[in-house]
């Protein structure tokens, strides 16, 4: 049985995390940390944590755990993985974005580069039931040789267009992007949170891939409605092949082959807690064999993230940006500066 945590434990996704070991065989959330006392005692209260920290180093050094669930703003990601590699923690599930800045980017790519500690990012849709049956369906080629992909989200990239990213990444593993086209607009999600999502209020990229094809990217309120959806359950994605289509939002499915469709709705809050539990019983895969890479680790993550940098550069500097790209430093505050 692995020894699991969580910090972070506010009013975001850590009931979410923690709902999902109802589902989970191999591991036990034990343990929590928050710098908030209430939100710490109500939330042990709620999942029956008996070990309750106000400092996560503390947890870190006396529990010896195997996994931990890091529901933290961006901007203390490194501190909590060089924490975890300096005590011994064998792996941490990170929430996106795994980044704000070219800076931080730079030094998370320098710890990832000598790191012993196995890390993933929390994109856990890609193992939502429903969307993990079209990824299959489409990796056995049931579509016919991919054209292109078109994916939307409708908040900001720090907030939901990562996981547009991954999810076109998914329906597209072994590629690599070589190119971004992007434009930006609005800067209201450049305004400092303690969320630190600090990203241009929609954007829309055009990503070229080393075989040629091409993925269009659009993210904020101007991305196309779906139907059923706030801005906070917009998210979705489609893809076009020789021999028909997959599409997919957080509540509905379709895939044509060859004139024939299949299509159904799914309830999204269902699909995600069976898609976390999936995604951390992947990590406990990992652990116990290192050749089980998880498919969201840490470097495929730097991949996406580097292309969101691109976009950033690509539309402050309007052109076409090669990947991986070395942005310079201060993308955030250089768009603040033209948006603002």
């Amino acid at each position: 049985m692995y020894k699991c945590a969580i910090i972070g434990v506010g009013p975001n996704r850590s009931r979410g995390l923690a709902q999902a070991y109802r589902h989970i065989e191999r591991g036990e959330l034990l343990a929590a940390s928050s710098r908030t006392p209430e939100h710490l005692a109500a939330f042990a209260d709620e999942f029956c944590i008996e070990k309750r920290y106000a400092d996560y180093r503390e947890m870190f050094e006396r529990e010896r755990l195997d996994l931990v669930h890091v529901n933290t703003p961006p901007s203390v990601r490194l501190e909590v993985m060089e924490a975890a590699e300096a005590c011994g923690v064998a792996a941490l599930v990170v929430e996106k974005p795994l980044a704000i800045d070219g800076e931080d980017y730079r030094a998370i790519r320098s710890f990832a580069e000598s790191s012993s500690v196995k890390i993933a990012i929390n994109h856990q849709l890609h193992f939502q039931p429903r969307r993990l049956a079209l990824q299959q369906r489409v990796a056995a080629g049931e579509i016919g040789e991919i054209r292109s992909i078109d994916a939307s989200c409708g908040m900001n990239l720090a907030y939901q267009g990562t996981h547009a990213l991954q999810a076109i990444g998914a329906f597209l593993p072994g590629r690599t992007p070589v190119q971004v086209l992007a434009q930006v607009g609005g800067g209201d999600g450049l305004q400092d949170t303690p969320k630190k999502h600090l990203a241009p209020d929609s954007a829309l990229a055009v990503i070229a891939y080393d075989d040629g094809l091409q993925a269009h990217l659009q993210s904020g309120a101007t991305a196309p409605e779906v139907g059923r959806e706030g801005i906070h359950t917009h998210k979705r994605i489609a893809v076009y092949g020789t021999r028909g289509y997959v599409h997919w939002t957080m509540w509905s499915w379709q895939i044509g082959v060859d004139g024939h469709i299949e299509a159904g709705a799914h309830e999204y809050g269902a699909e995600d807690i069976l898609g976390q539990a999936q995604m951390t019983e992947a990590m406990f895969d990992w652990l116990a064999d290192d050749a089980l890479v998880h498919p969201l680790n840490l470097q495929s993550a730097l991949v996406d993230f580097n292309v969101v940098l691109g976009i950033y550069t690509s539309a402050l500097e309007r052109r076409p940006v090669d990947l991986p790209c070395d942005p310079a430093g201060g993308l955030i505050d250089r768009l603040r500066a033209e948006l603002v």
